[in-house]
């Protein structure tokens, strides 16, 4: 199963959310089963520029006008568990805060947005995903968005990089 996967697009129209739905689904999302956004959609109709493309969300910090969407939601895609939540606080402190979250949930991937910056690592049996932002990248390097692949025997992911602006700096998890 390929599920696409992104977060605080921050949008705010139907036109931007078109032609962001036709970049991924023409690029990265080709051929996706699933598309996954954790958090932060603003535009209340994203959801509709992917269809027919099956489509799960959580509410951000900034989707004030989504109250039917989920602060956080386990999905069972594939034959795994995925967690899914926005996220809150600073980034240094993310990670913590969405783990205590669901702490008593066996995860297999837990999938996190907020912060803007990618994070894609193995911590201990689960996989924890920030796809970055393919929007706003604040202070990454680049916009971005993540890939979850998902086997009988396994589970794997990668970031994504959308467009070709680079910083001298590139990004790392630190």
């Amino acid at each position: 199963m390929k599920i696409g996967v992104l977060s605080d697009t921050h949008l705010h129209s139907l036109d931007a959310g078109s032609k962001l739905a036709s970049k991924l689904l023409n690029g990265p999302f080709t051929d996706v089963d699933v598309i996954l956004h954790a958090g932060d959609c603003v535009f209340t109709d994203l959801e509709n520029c992917f269809y027919p493309i099956p489509w799960y969300g959580v509410r951000g910090n900034m989707d004030v006008g989504q109250a039917t969407l989920p602060v956080s939601r386990v999905l069972d895609l594939g034959g795994k568990k995925i967690g899914m939540i926005h996220g809150w606080g600073s980034g240094c402190d993310i990670e913590t805060h969405v783990l205590d979250y669901f702490a008593d949930c066996h995860l297999d991937v837990l999938i996190f947005g907020h912060s803007h910056r990618p994070v894609c690592r193995q911590l201990n049996n689960m996989l924890l995903l920030n796809p970055g932002s393919p929007t706003d990248r604040r202070s990454a390097p680049y916009h971005t968005v993540a890939l979850l692949n998902i086997e009988s025997d396994a589970v794997t992911a990668e970031i994504i990089r959308i467009d070709n602006r680079v910083t001298s700096k590139h990004y790392e998890k630190g």
